[in-house]
């Protein structure tokens, strides 16, 4: 059985789109469940669910409880032997999931799969990243990244260089769509709610790589259409504070104490001017 892990928060229509095109192409020849985790929503998105999608399992907070905790919401209730965490912005398109199904269970190594993520103008969103280490992030915020795109050094971090139509081992896809084999789950745990928005997804895949041996995949062979930042625009100096801020929350989770504090401290620094500089720029 695949379960759908949905975390919603006042993105009431991209939400019934998605849950239509969920109902709409099922895998093929396999059970599926939609869990369906609501956080205080106030545009009615729980109401529409519980009417027009009475088959989906409905969690609907009275506060909300951010990303990480939602998605723990609703990987407790799961019984799938393979978990989907899907963002509700996104329409799933006839064979995404059976592609995608197919390509993980030919992997038993496969602790979590992303898929092609295409815009609504069409285009391939870049979705894959690799782990945030010391030197691709002052490559990146240093600027060097945008500079030489085509560096597997300097552009290590956002892979710049990266082939969207071939299938690959990477470090961290992008949370809006990652599926998960139970086995994976069990060994891992849930997400770490320290990370309520943001890096929540890199954490678990640095600890399904880096401490358990999964090996994390991208396959272009399964693709949905993706919005993007249904939830986080409404809130977005907000968001970018948050996003720097869980950065510098998982260099004190995984690198303090193994990096030289000197380094450490420039990349702290380097984190914060960058969050000023992006939370002041007026266009």
């Amino acid at each position: 059985m695949l379960s759908v892990c949905i975390v919603n928060w006042n993105t009431r229509d991209y939400l019934r789109g998605c849950l239509a095109s969920l109902y709409a192409h099922p895998p093929q020849g396999e059970p599926m469940e939609v869990i369906v985790v609501d956080n205080a929503s106030d545009d009615g998105s729980a109401q529409m669910a519980a009417t027009e999608f009475p088959q989906a399992v409905l969690i609907a907070n009275a506060n909300n409880t951010g990303y990480a905790e939602g998605n723990n919401q609703a990987l407790a209730r799961a019984r799938g032997d393979v978990l989907l965490l899907l963002n509700p912005d996104v329409i799933v398109p006839p064979d995404a999931l059976t592609r995608a199904l197919a390509f993980l269970r030919a992997r038993p190594d496969c602790g979590a799969l992303g898929c092609r993520l295409i815009g609504p103008g069409g285009e391939t969103q870049r979705s894959v990243r690799g782990f945030p280490g010391p030197l691709p992030v002052l490559w990146e915020f240093l600027g060097l990244s945008r500079l030489f795109p085509r560096s597997r050094v300097l552009g290590a971090y956002r892979m710049t260089y990266f082939d969207y139509d071939a299938a690959a081992e990477v470090d961290q896809p992008m949370g809006t769509f990652l599926m998960i084999p139970r086995p994976a789950f069990a060994q891992v745990g849930p997400m770490d709610p320290q990370f309520p928005v943001f890096f929540n997804e890199v954490d678990w895949c640095w600890r399904a790589k880096r401490d358990y041996g999964w090996r994390i995949w991208y396959t272009p062979d399964a693709a949905i259409t993706h919005y993007g930042g249904g939830s986080t625009r409404q809130v977005r100096p907000a968001m970018t504070r948050e996003s720097h801020r869980s950065l510098l929350r998982f260099y004190d989770k995984h690198y303090k104490g193994r990096l030289f504090p000197p380094l450490l401290w420039l990349i702290r620094a380097a984190v914060r001017l960058n969050e000023w500089r992006l939370t002041h720029h007026t266009p």
